[in-house]
């Protein structure tokens, strides 16, 4: 298939989805379980995909992105505040110390930005190492961000430990996708040009790479800088999700829930990523949410055991435990979707001449 012809396809499916969701949105309502899903489904889809782009493309196990999502969640906020709300929302410092407000779109290219030059900060002494001591390092500069945002001394800025709020948000799931999709197009763009296959010759072997010519700090620190800046966009979508926001919601866990999308859509692919962010959302704030309910059965006269508050999360641990143990490799693997859709050669097995 010639590349203009895949480019004309996938632009006509990008603009039959986008068609599709505006249907299910007139059809169901903005505040349906379905949209709800399917606006922080795309939200965890581009965190996921930033982070894929560092643990499985470049092979660097960085656990850090809840910071990263923290910082970009609030210098969208804080930057977006209206002047005549500000006194509202900063009421313990009067009224902050920021004295303007950026459109909405500026809000989220700033909080990416931010985010990447605090990773390219974080960087320069995390990324000289190596396997589980990288991992460590960005949880714990993760865990510093978090306490740091709560210091009573920024709080003209960052308003200590109260919440955030009166900021804009969006109410359709539409600029959400397009959010999304935009921003995993440029990563999806970036994984296919010779700097993202540099990536992976770090990721498949470190001394072959070196000795083929590749800087292995400067394209490590790209990769980490780059996926802090779409997980700072992220993080100001999903300020713009949650309608209100607080520093305590960004906790370690977080970042455990996207490195497990990782995981089960696919360490290497990007597809895979965004499949289990669908999934992974639909089954713990949807389709699993009736566990948490106590049932009774024949008039009341028999009530479900182990239906009550909880159970919930005990179910959708066991379904990730199946998952992982039969598709160790995830969903899709390093495969892409459109992988599968590529005709095989046919190969021609020639006999042995008498």
């Amino acid at each position: 298939m010639k590349k203009s012809t895949k480019n004309i396809i996938n632009i006509v499916l990008i603009a039959l989805m986008f068609v599709v969701l505006y249907v299910l949105e007139q059809q169901f309502g903005r505040r349906s379980m379905l949209v709800t899903v399917l606006k922080k489904g795309a939200i965890y889809a581009l965190i996921a995909v930033s982070m894929n782009l560092l643990n499985g493309f470049t092979g660097l196990f960085s656990l850090g992105q809840a910071g990263f999502m923290l910082v970009g969640a609030y210098t969208y906020a804080v930057l977006t505040i209206p002047m005549a709300k500000r006194m509202a929302v900063y009421q313990y410092y009067d009224g902050g110390i920021i004295n303007f407000t950026v459109p909405t779109i500026v809000g989220i290219i700033a909080a990416g930005l931010l985010a990447a030059v605090l990773a390219w900060l974080i960087g320069m002494p995390v990324l000289r190492l190596k396997s589980d001591y990288l991992a460590i390092a960005t949880l714990g500069f993760a865990e510093i961000i978090r306490a740091i945002i709560q210091w009573d001394t920024l709080g003209p800025i960052t308003n200590g430990s109260n919440l955030l709020k009166t900021y804009p948000t969006f109410k359709s799931v539409i600029p959400v996708f397009i959010a999304a999709t935009i921003c995993i197009a440029i990563i999806v763009f970036l994984i296919n040009s010779t700097y993202g296959r540099a990536f992976k010759a770090i990721r498949d072997d470190e001394i072959a790479a070196e000795a083929m010519g590749i800087n292995l700090f400067h394209h490590k620190q790209m990769a980490f800088v780059i996926s802090s800046f779409f997980a700072g966009i992220g993080g100001a979508l999903l300020a713009m999700y949650q309608g209100s926001l607080q520093a305590n919601a960004f906790k370690s866990s977080m970042t455990y829930e996207i490195l497990l999308i990782v995981v089960i859509g696919g360490m290497g692919s990007i597809s895979g990523s965004v499949m289990a962010s669908f999934l992974f959302i639909a089954c713990s704030e949807w389709w699993l949410r009736f566990l948490d309910t106590e049932m009774m059965l024949f008039g009341g006269t028999f009530k479900v055991p182990f239906l009550r508050s909880g159970f919930r999360m005990v179910v959708f641990s066991i379904v990730i435990m199946i998952v992982v143990l039969f598709f160790r490799k995830g969903i899709m693997g390093e495969k892409e979707l459109w992988d599968l859709y590529k005709p095989r050669k046919n190969k021609k097995v020639e006999g042995n001449k008498a």
